[in-house]
């Protein structure tokens, strides 16, 4: 068997059997370095000079964090909850609200790739203090982990701004060109506009029927996750919206989360409103709060760099397509399961297009298809497995902010849920586009 499948299905399984994703990153990464013909040696050489570059991942996690429990310090989180608690307790219907909040949750999501290119940034601060809410409203969190995920992945598939600008013309079309196609004339949004309505109907699918009925969670547990209550007043709450202001803006100008979250948290300092006493146990518990997300992405790193050092990716895509030469369709769903197996081990659409293209854009002049089908083909092919990966940040994203209060499990209530509802709809549309492009 292939290394890069065994490592990945390996991975998958330890995971789904309540193992920590963590170890199964671990155990997945021994498992297809040792298959892939590597020694014990290699395998954790290459895994890690693979985490090395998940350092800078784990501390801008660690400093988001460390910005999110300053901003709960504020007030500022406490006051919108208690005006939709107010909203709720004088409110004969929770309908009303409730899909305000998914609609709020969803518009942020999508905001947060194109128009305010923060990525995740916004989670840690935003989904916390809304918990109470959401338990009161009765809202399914798996349901608001695929409204994230959607709006985390589905504008840079389809919108050339923002992370899309450097997944399509970047990446996508960048790499294409490299291969040999000749992409005068592609338009990018042409050939992503039907991948994008199958994720569209997966979120439906989501929002009406599989997760629309009410599911209880405990209060306790999420007054007892927020062990102070703030004090709020008009400096804390002014300090608050600067400090979210200044972190976006300086993240948009630098391109970095890192100095965008230090930047915020740094006025919080200098105002007084974090006191300089209180900095160290502050920035002590935004760390733990993202400890878990943090380690899972260095890890992911090192698992993405064993399967790159095994030398299989090429092989592993060179096989599938040789097996239906001249079966267009058949060639074409390979493809997109070799896209999606890939990408739920690395972790990354953007990691995985430069792998998949120069093998893609000539295997798919040779079988026929358009340069816009095969465009079509790749960025979706990429696109798989961003939802539903236990090691993307798409995924890793919303459970930091669901699992505050320890009753949303990563694996059963975020990987899952959003693999079903947007994986196999992405992939019966990538198909169709393939077809029809």
């Amino acid at each position: 068997m292939n290394a890069v499948v065994l490592a990945v299905g390996a991975m998958l399984t330890l995971a789904l059997l309540r193992t920590h994703v963590v170890i199964s990153l671990l155990l997945g990464a021994l498992i297809g370095g040792l298959a892939g013909g590597l020694s014990l040696s290699a395998t954790l050489a290459a895994f890690n000079n693979g985490i090395t570059g998940g350092a800078a991942v784990a501390l801008s996690y660690a400093l988001l964090g460390a910005f999110a429990v300053a901003i709960a310090k504020s007030g500022l989180p406490h006051a919108m909850a208690d005006i939709a608690v107010k909203r709720l307790e004088h409110s004969s219907g929770h309908g009303r609200l409730k899909w305000t909040l998914i609609l709020l949750l969803g518009g942020v999501s999508v905001a947060s790739q194109n128009l305010v290119p923060i990525h995740i940034a916004f989670i840690p601060m935003l989904i916390p203090p809304l918990l109470y809410v959401m338990a009161r409203l009765k809202l399914d969190r798996r349901l608001v982990a695929c409204v994230i995920t959607f709006g985390l992945v589905t504008p840079y598939m389809v919108f050339p701004v923002g992370f899309g600008d450097i997944y399509l013309k970047q990446i996508l079309l960048g790499n294409a060109a490299k291969a040999g196609m000749d992409i005068r004339g592609v338009n990018v949004m042409h050939a992503m506009a039907i991948p994008a309505l199958g994720m569209l109907a997966g979120l439906l699918c989501a929002v009406l029927a599989s997760y629309r009925k009410p599911r209880q969670y405990s209060l306790g547990k999420i007054e007892n996750a927020e062990r102070t209550r703030a004090r709020v007043s008009p400096k804390s709450l002014a300090t608050a919206l600067a400090a979210i202001v200044a972190a976006f803006s300086v993240q948009l100008y630098t391109g970095s989360m890192i100095m965008g979250a230090l930047a915020g948290f740094l006025l919080f300092l200098a105002t007084g409103v974090v006191k300089w006493r209180d900095a160290d146990g502050v920035f002590n518990e935004g760390m733990k709060m993202m400890a878990m997300v943090g380690f899972t992405m260095i890890t992911s790193q090192g698992f993405a760099e064993v399967l790159r050092a095994t030398g299989q990716i090429a092989p592993l895509v060179q096989t599938g397509a040789a097996l239906f030469e001249g079966q267009r369709p058949l060639a074409a769903l390979a493809m997109l399961a070799i896209g999606m197996t890939v990408t739920l081990g690395i972790g990354s659409s953007f990691s995985t297009v430069p792998i998949l293209t120069a093998i893609y854009v000539p295997l798919c002049a040779h079988l026929g298809f358009s340069p816009l089908a095969t465009v079509s083909i790749i960025g979706t092919a990429g696109a798989l497995g961003d939802a539903g990966s236990p090691a993307s940040d798409s995924t890793m994203g919303p459970t930091s902010g669901l699992n505050l209060d320890g009753q949303h499990d990563h694996i059963r209530d975020t990987v899952i849920p959003t693999f079903l509802h947007f994986n196999l709809p992405l992939m019966a549309a990538g198909w169709i586009a393939a077809m029809v492009l």
